[in-house]
């Protein structure tokens, strides 16, 4: 008895240590990503002085690239490194790209030491980071999915966006501790950015060691095809109908969770007239209540199954997003703009919470870590990096309703795609592999 409490007890701890190697990447991930939007404010001038039209080109460019271009290309090199070379190997190469990019920006001189050098490095270090943004995704979802019990996969695969989430807060509360407590706004124009990138280099450096620790999943280990036909884009077109898939639901997840999460901030105060710091502590409250109801609707979908929350997810995303933009537009009430969001943010959650293992039940593991990440970062590309464009275009043009009617349009396509998702809860690609 003792032998076999030990036995459950030893398969318990290794799989909690799956599940924290193997989503600590993504919060160190977006911390890194939204550390240098939030902070953005106040290192802009060390990099991208005004006088100089150049640099400011290098500036708009340089932004776009490692946002979102860089994510198809992060995608499909880092997916097929890990459908090659194993999980454990690309999730902490990932990780460690993520951490040469903070040092690199901690560490550069500003534009007065080296002149145009400075942004260039800058941008290429962000670049570097966008490689490992883009496979990250998918290189970690198939990780959780693959060291999931059958029957929790929902629950495992929700620690994604609960991590993803964390590093957003986190970046946003260490803005706010040292803005308020520590140093004042010149002394973090001059050198205190710099801080929160050293902070990301150190939870990278622990991501590493954590992830060097992990165990490679049985599914890549008891994987025996050939290495050519692993990881290929060749072999990935075999399976165009689950790309398309994977592009059409996440459609509508992408543009939500960038308006719910990001363009949010802008539009309590643009639109609906709040201060920057209220607009900062609504989405942070809301960001909180997004990131506890993961785990809850994980388990919720091992329960009812992964394609009927899909559908219930795009029928509530459908006929709810117009109103509460409608209603977030017009509030000037703190708690209702809180109420708002953290409605749509817990509606998304119960799509987000799934979605990275539903990718994975469509693909073989020889393309799996591969065919979760490139379509996904395409798709992303495309419809979550231009949402706030379009949300200030249609702003612009005085037609700011149009943006909301964009957001359900795009959830009508998760709906209908997700009617065509095979009922993975009975059969799974990934349970071929386990007999």
């Amino acid at each position: 008895m003792e032998q076999v409490t030990l036995s459950k007890s030893q398969i318990i701890r290794s799989r909690v240590k799956g599940v924290v190697g193997g989503s600590i990447g993504n919060l160190v991930e977006w911390y890194d990503w939204y550390a240098y939007s939030v902070f953005a404010l106040y290192f802009g001038g060390a990099f991208f002085p005004k006088q100089n039209e150049t640099v400011q080109l290098l500036n708009t460019a340089g932004i776009f690239a490692i946002g979102f271009l860089m994510r198809p290309i992060g995608g499909w090199v880092m997916g097929t490194y890990a459908d090659r070379k194993g999980r454990k190997a690309a999730l902490t190469l990932s990780v460690l790209l993520m951490s040469a990019g903070s040092l690199i920006i901690m560490l550069v001189p500003g534009y007065k030491h080296i002149g145009i050098a400075a942004p260039i490095i800058l941008v290429l270090a962000r670049m570097l980071q966008g490689l490992s943004i883009g496979g990250e995704y998918g290189t970690a979802a198939t990780y959780l999915s693959e060291i999931a019990p059958k029957k929790h996969r929902g629950f495992y695969s929700s620690f994604q966006y609960v991590t993803s989430c964390m590093g957003q807060l986190i970046a946003l509360t260490i803005l706010l501790v040292l803005q308020r407590f520590l140093l004042t706004k010149e002394q973090l124009g001059d050198w205190g950015w710099r801080i929160p990138f050293g902070l990301g280099a150190v939870l990278a450096v622990s991501a590493i060691y954590l992830r060097r620790s992990l165990l490679e999943t049985e599914s890549f280990k008891n994987e025996k095809v050939s290495l050519s036909r692993k990881g290929t884009l060749t072999e990935l077109l075999k399976y165009k109908k689950e790309v398309l898939l994977i592009v059409g639901f996440t459609i509508g997840t992408t543009v939500a969770f960038y308006t719910f999460t990001t363009y949010i901030q802008k539009f309590l105060v643009n639109t609906a007239g709040f201060s920057k710091n209220d607009s900062t502590t609504i989405t942070m409250i809301a960001l909180f209540v997004f990131m506890i109801a993961h785990p809850i609707a994980g388990v919720i979908s091992d329960r009812v199954g992964r394609k009927k929350m899909m559908i219930i997810y795009g029928v509530l995303s459908m006929v709810t997003t117009y109103p509460i933009m409608m209603a977030l537009g017009t509030t000037h009430n703190f708690v209702t703009a809180v109420l708002l969001i953290t409605l749509a943010l817990i509606i998304l959650s119960l799509c987000t919470s799934i979605s990275a293992i539903i990718k994975a039940e469509l693909f073989p593991a020889n393309v799996r870590s591969l065919g979760v990440s490139f379509p996904y970062a395409l798709a992303v590309a495309i419809f979550g990096g231009t949402a706030e464009s379009v949300a200030l275009g249609f702003k612009q043009a005085g037609h700011a309703n149009y943006f909301f009617w964009y957001i359900t349009a795009c959830s009508v396509v998760s709906l209908i795609v997700s009617f065509s998702l095979p009922n993975m809860d009975r059969f799974s690609k990934m349970d071929e592999e386990l007999k």
